[in-house]
Protein backbone atom coordinates (compact mmCIF):
# COMPACT_ATOMS: atom_id res chain seq x y z
CA UNK A 1 0.00 0.00 0.00
CA UNK A 2 1.33 3.01 -0.54
CA UNK A 3 0.97 6.85 1.29
CA UNK A 4 -2.11 7.73 -1.12
CA UNK A 5 -3.53 4.41 -0.18
CA UNK A 6 -3.16 4.76 3.82
CA UNK A 7 -4.70 8.31 3.38
CA UNK A 8 -7.98 6.75 1.48
CA UNK A 9 -8.29 4.06 3.97
CA UNK A 10 -7.75 5.90 6.91
CA UNK A 11 -10.66 8.35 5.21
CA UNK A 12 -7.68 11.02 4.45
CA UNK A 13 -7.75 13.32 1.03
CA UNK A 14 -4.23 12.59 -1.02
CA UNK A 15 -4.46 16.44 -1.24
CA UNK A 16 -1.96 17.69 1.11
CA UNK A 17 0.41 15.14 -0.03
CA UNK A 18 -0.28 16.95 -3.81
CA UNK A 19 0.16 20.10 -2.39
CA UNK A 20 3.58 19.18 -0.86
CA UNK A 21 4.66 16.95 -4.12
CA UNK A 22 3.76 19.90 -6.02
CA UNK A 23 5.76 22.96 -4.36
CA UNK A 24 8.80 20.61 -3.91
CA UNK A 25 8.67 19.52 -7.22
CA UNK A 26 8.11 23.18 -8.68
CA UNK A 27 10.84 24.99 -6.05
CA UNK A 28 13.57 21.81 -6.72
CA UNK A 29 12.87 23.01 -11.12
CA UNK A 30 12.86 25.85 -10.33
CA UNK A 31 16.53 26.04 -8.61
CA UNK A 32 17.60 23.83 -11.22
CA UNK A 33 16.90 26.22 -13.74
CA UNK A 34 18.17 28.83 -11.92
CA UNK A 35 21.61 27.75 -11.13
CA UNK A 36 21.77 26.09 -14.29
CA UNK A 37 22.06 29.21 -16.03
CA UNK A 38 20.41 28.27 -19.67
CA UNK A 39 21.04 30.35 -22.52
CA UNK A 40 18.08 28.82 -23.86
CA UNK A 41 14.64 30.05 -22.20
CA UNK A 42 12.08 27.98 -20.69
CA UNK A 43 9.70 27.97 -23.58
CA UNK A 44 12.57 27.70 -26.12
CA UNK A 45 13.74 24.52 -24.53
CA UNK A 46 10.42 22.91 -23.80
CA UNK A 47 9.83 23.68 -27.41
CA UNK A 48 13.02 21.85 -28.73
CA UNK A 49 12.13 18.66 -25.87
CA UNK A 50 8.39 18.13 -27.62
CA UNK A 51 10.29 18.27 -31.05
CA UNK A 52 12.30 16.06 -29.88
CA UNK A 53 9.68 13.23 -28.77
CA UNK A 54 7.16 14.44 -31.02
CA UNK A 55 8.50 15.63 -34.30
CA UNK A 56 8.70 16.49 -36.96
CA UNK A 57 5.57 18.97 -36.16
CA UNK A 58 3.71 21.80 -37.15
CA UNK A 59 3.84 25.13 -35.84
CA UNK A 60 0.16 24.97 -34.71
CA UNK A 61 0.86 21.63 -33.17
CA UNK A 62 3.55 22.94 -31.06
CA UNK A 63 1.96 25.98 -29.97
CA UNK A 64 -1.39 23.33 -28.88
CA UNK A 65 1.04 21.18 -26.83
CA UNK A 66 2.87 23.51 -25.81
CA UNK A 67 0.34 25.79 -24.63
CA UNK A 68 0.52 29.04 -26.02
CA UNK A 69 -0.75 31.05 -28.70
CA UNK A 70 0.18 30.57 -32.58
CA UNK A 71 2.00 34.04 -32.85
CA UNK A 72 3.44 32.93 -29.62
CA UNK A 73 4.93 29.91 -31.11
CA UNK A 74 5.88 31.62 -34.14
CA UNK A 75 8.37 34.08 -32.33
CA UNK A 76 9.90 31.04 -30.24
CA UNK A 77 10.25 28.90 -34.28
CA UNK A 78 11.93 31.93 -35.25
CA UNK A 79 14.54 32.35 -32.50
CA UNK A 80 15.20 28.67 -32.15
CA UNK A 81 15.81 29.21 -36.71
CA UNK A 82 17.83 31.88 -36.16
CA UNK A 83 20.34 30.01 -33.49
CA UNK A 84 20.29 26.89 -36.11
CA UNK A 85 18.59 24.79 -33.06
CA UNK A 86 15.55 23.52 -35.72
CA UNK A 87 15.00 23.25 -39.35
CA UNK A 88 11.76 23.98 -40.88
CA UNK A 89 10.85 21.45 -43.88
CA UNK A 90 7.52 21.38 -46.54
CA UNK A 91 4.81 19.31 -45.61
CA UNK A 92 5.02 16.65 -48.09
CA UNK A 93 1.28 16.18 -46.99
CA UNK A 94 0.56 19.45 -47.65
CA UNK A 95 2.84 22.03 -49.02
CA UNK A 96 2.17 25.12 -47.77
CA UNK A 97 2.29 23.55 -44.35
CA UNK A 98 6.31 23.72 -42.69
CA UNK A 99 7.13 20.85 -40.34
CA UNK A 100 9.73 21.74 -37.67
CA UNK A 101 12.88 19.04 -36.85
CA UNK A 102 15.21 19.37 -34.15
CA UNK A 103 18.88 19.78 -35.84
CA UNK A 104 21.82 18.38 -35.12
CA UNK A 105 22.82 21.24 -33.16
CA UNK A 106 19.41 21.44 -31.25
CA UNK A 107 19.87 17.70 -29.97
CA UNK A 108 23.48 18.72 -29.16
CA UNK A 109 21.83 21.54 -26.82
CA UNK A 110 19.14 19.54 -25.26
CA UNK A 111 21.86 16.97 -24.85
CA UNK A 112 24.37 19.86 -22.97
CA UNK A 113 21.60 21.07 -20.95
CA UNK A 114 20.62 17.32 -19.83
CA UNK A 115 24.01 16.53 -18.59
CA UNK A 116 24.35 20.26 -17.27
CA UNK A 117 20.71 19.65 -14.94
CA UNK A 118 21.84 16.03 -14.05
CA UNK A 119 24.93 16.90 -12.17
CA UNK A 120 23.27 19.82 -10.43
CA UNK A 121 20.77 17.60 -9.58
CA UNK A 122 23.57 14.53 -8.44
CA UNK A 123 25.68 17.67 -6.50
CA UNK A 124 22.18 18.04 -4.33
CA UNK A 125 21.91 13.81 -4.18
CA UNK A 126 25.10 13.62 -2.64
CA UNK A 127 23.91 16.10 0.56
CA UNK A 128 21.41 12.89 1.55
CA UNK A 129 22.05 10.28 3.87
CA UNK A 130 21.76 6.62 2.39
CA UNK A 131 17.80 6.52 3.56
CA UNK A 132 16.92 9.27 1.61
CA UNK A 133 18.55 7.66 -1.43
CA UNK A 134 16.91 4.89 -1.12
CA UNK A 135 13.55 6.08 -0.35
CA UNK A 136 13.90 8.37 -3.35
CA UNK A 137 14.84 5.23 -5.36
CA UNK A 138 12.01 3.42 -4.31
CA UNK A 139 9.91 6.53 -5.06
CA UNK A 140 11.01 6.84 -8.53
CA UNK A 141 8.45 4.25 -10.63
CA UNK A 142 5.53 6.39 -8.54
CA UNK A 143 7.21 9.48 -9.40
CA UNK A 144 7.04 8.24 -13.31
CA UNK A 145 3.45 7.06 -13.34
CA UNK A 146 2.66 10.55 -12.42
CA UNK A 147 3.90 11.72 -15.96
CA UNK A 148 1.78 9.44 -17.97
CA UNK A 149 -0.88 11.07 -20.04
CA UNK A 150 -4.44 11.01 -18.30
CA UNK A 151 -7.06 9.01 -20.66
CA UNK A 152 -8.84 12.06 -21.43
CA UNK A 153 -5.41 13.72 -23.42
CA UNK A 154 -5.60 16.47 -20.61
CA UNK A 155 -1.74 15.91 -20.12
CA UNK A 156 0.64 15.93 -22.91
CA UNK A 157 3.61 14.38 -20.74
CA UNK A 158 4.99 10.70 -21.19
CA UNK A 159 6.55 8.34 -19.13
CA UNK A 160 10.47 9.15 -18.73
CA UNK A 161 13.08 6.53 -18.45
CA UNK A 162 16.52 7.24 -16.61
CA UNK A 163 18.02 9.02 -18.50
CA UNK A 164 15.32 11.73 -18.35
CA UNK A 165 13.15 10.96 -21.98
Amino acid sequence: MDEADDLRAAGESPTPLAARLGLVVGRLNRRIRIDGRQSVPPLQLSTLVTVEQKGPLRLSELARREAVTAPTMSRVLTALDEQGLVVRTVDPDDARGVLITLSDKGAGVLSEVRNHRTALLARRLRRLDPAQVAALTEALPALEALLVEDSDGGSSARPVGPDGR
